[in-house]
């Protein structure tokens, strides 16, 4: 680790590259996971999906976890897509965590021919019966939060999952991470989970590498908390992290 701050609240540790980076935040999820399943049968884990998280899903499929006592969710889905289609986040799921560890259960926001308005009110039921333990979380090139977008993002929204339409900056992340080939390819809406409720887990772990992150972060350490830069609400977490590489913690170190 070559840098550890503190931004009011939230944690930030930073690492000289994102395998480093991707380890240290495995390796703290696991520790937190052992430590509150000691006194808990099983947890909700809300799990992002984006080529950001890798490093650090990679490193936590090859660990010794009582995945068989963790719910399984995750925060966003494309309205339009199918679950098997290669874009949809539950497939990148699939492929990174979801089909390698035996979770007690997956939860997954999209169903075959289930109109989307369906979907949404669905996952809001599911949520709430349940806990969220832990959220497992990125920054968006924008300073978005799952997908809730500046300057729109609700710190107080009163729903805990809704269909939005997407930025543009947010459609063209997709491309520069490789999942579709143009802007034109990206869908214009998604399902996410709100605010409120990514912020109303008991523990974040927000991984966010490389150098297209790291205008987001310079705006989440040096501007006020507000909608302009979504995950600056992280700041006011009690038990946050932000783990960066050297690239993406080039403005604030």
């Amino acid at each position: 680790m070559i840098a550890q701050i503190k931004k009011d609240l939230l944690q930030i540790k930073v690492f000289d590259n994102r395998e480093q980076m991707g380890k240290a935040a495995a390796d703290d999820a696991q520790q937190y996971i052992q430590d509150i399943l000691s006194r808990k049968d099983e947890i909700n884990v809300v799990f992002a999906a984006a080529p950001s998280q890798c490093d650090m899903l990679a490193s936590l499929v090859g660990r010794d976890i009582p995945w068989e006592r963790i719910n399984a969710y995750h925060m966003d889905e494309y309205v339009g897509l199918n679950p098997g289609d290669p874009q949809s986040f539950g497939r990148f799921l699939d492929d990174h965590i979801f089909g390698l560890v035996p979770f007690k259960s997956v939860h997954y926001i999209a169903r075959e021919g289930c109109p989307a308005d369906d979907l949404c009110e669905a996952y809001r039921r599911l949520l709430a019966g349940i806990h969220i333990d832990i959220v497992f979380m990125g920054i968006g090139e924008n300073g978005h939060i799952a997908f809730n977008d500046p300057p729109h993002a609700d710190f107080d929204d009163p729903q805990t999952v809704k269909i939005l339409r997407l930025d543009e900056v947010s459609r063209m992340q997709q491309v520069h991470d490789g999942c579709f080939p143009s802007i034109q390819d990206v869908p214009t809406h998604a399902i996410t989970l709100t605010v409120p409720t990514l912020m109303s887990a008991d523990r974040l772990f927000n991984v966010a590498p490389t150098a297209y992150k790291a205008e987001a972060v310079r705006h989440l350490f040096h501007d006020a908390i507000s909608p302009a830069c979504p995950a600056s609400i992280c700041r006011r977490h009690a038990n946050a992290t932000l783990y960066l590489d050297r690239d993406s913690a080039r403005y604030i170190i």
